[in-house]
């Protein structure tokens, strides 16, 4: 029971890592100004994006399997019981880690206007992909995500947009 409940917080803790979803935006990147490319789609292909071992898992399972296991036994066992549950902890803990931060993603092929090709990898969002779309290519802080065109006929020349009056 109680190991069940400690690898649930663990994987719990986890699971609020960092996305690299196309739907959530950083709040660092927050109000800041975008470069927005336009782009066709040429092969869109699922990939798997590894999760990551930053060490958290490991740390936070050696903790936890560390105090589990220093509550078995007497004095002398519950000292060694205790290294190997920090041991084991640190095992799983990095396991679930990894797990945890695994992504299924779309590695999207793309063609400039200008005949330039770009290749981006990003977790599957909301949006769905297809040889020919037209689409677009919003760039923030250094990171890049694609996302579909919302201007009418884009596939050609962009129409341009009307401009509101306030």
């Amino acid at each position: 029971m109680l190991r069940t409940t400690l690898a649930l917080a663990l994987a719990a803790t986890l699971a609020a890592c960092a996305t690299s979803s196309p739907d959530v935006i950083s709040r660092n990147d927050a109000q800041r100004m975008s470069t927005v490319v336009d782009a066709t789609v040429l092969t869109v292909r699922p990939v798997v994006v590894d999760g990551s071992q930053s060490g958290a898992g490991a740390a936070t399972g050696a903790v936890l399997g560390g105090i589990a296991g220093s509550s078995v036994g007497g004095r002398r066992e519950s000292v060694a019981v205790g290294v190997i549950g920090a041991v084991a902890g640190a095992v799983a803990g990095n396991a679930i880690e990894r797990a945890s931060t695994r992504e299924e993603s779309l590695e999207i092929l793309v063609q400039l206007k200008n005949g330039e090709r770009r290749a981006i990898v990003q977790a599957k969002g909301n949006e769905t992909f297809k040889p020919g779309d037209a689409v677009i290519l919003v760039t923030t802080g250094g990171k890049v995500r694609v996302s579909l065109n919302p201007v009418p006929g884009a596939a050609g020349k962009p129409e341009p947009v009307p401009a509101q009056r306030y």
